[in-house]
Formats: C-alpha cells, structure tokens, sequence
C-alpha cells in the first residue's frame, strides 16, 4: 500500500470517511493525476505540477481539501477558507454529510484550468 493511502486508510473516524469520499471525488474528476505522499500528507500532482492536498486536523476536527493556486479561484468564494494564506485555499469539512460534490467539482474543474 503506498503512503498516501495508508495515511487516509488509518484515519479514525469521521476522518477517514470523509478522506475516502473527497479521494473518490477528486480522482473522478482529474484524469491524469499522480497521488504522491509529501509532507506527510496525501497530495496530488496534475501534470507534474502541486495541484491540492488533503489534511485531517483532529486537533480542529475538520478535514481540509487545500488548492496550491488557490488564491487565483473564483468559483464558490463563500466556501473558501483562508485563514493566513496567501496563496492556498481549503474546502474545509467536519462531516461526510457537509460535503457538497457540486462545489468541489466546480472548484477542481476551475482549478484544473490554472495547471
């Protein structure tokens, strides 16, 4: 099993659950992607290039989905979580059922255009 899949796989829940459906989105909706494991999280590569990350906060309790080029987004700006970055953004989810697959796709398909 490859790193990146293990650290979604061993999360407790609800970090796992949502891991697993935010990977299922995103994998869905890139078709040339590579999962690699850095900085001791699951980040996807499009094109050989930084594309997002996923990170479970149990101190916080949420699960974020970061985009490198975030900064540079439009589409579903009042879902954006910034939080002193300059140039990320996140898509942040304490629960499975928060998720809204329309917003995530929009916002990869946006992101995809930036790569």
């Amino acid at each position: 099993m490859n790193p990146a899949a293990h650290y979604i796989l061993k999360q407790p829940e609800p970090y796992r659950s949502i891991l697993l459906h935010l990977q299922v989105i995103i994998e869905h909706a890139i078709i040339n992607f590579e999962l690699k494991y850095k900085w001791s999280i699951p980040f996807y590569y499009v094109n050989g290039m930084p594309f997002c990350y996923l990170n479970a906060s149990h101190k916080n309790q949420f699960v974020d989905l970061v985009f490198v080029k975030g900064n540079q987004l439009t589409v579903f700006k009042t879902h954006h979580v910034i939080e002193n970055r300059k140039k990320m953004i996140s898509l942040r989810y304490k629960s499975l059922d928060k998720i809204d697959d329309t917003v995530i796709n929009a916002v990869l398909q946006e992101a995809l255009t930036l790569q």
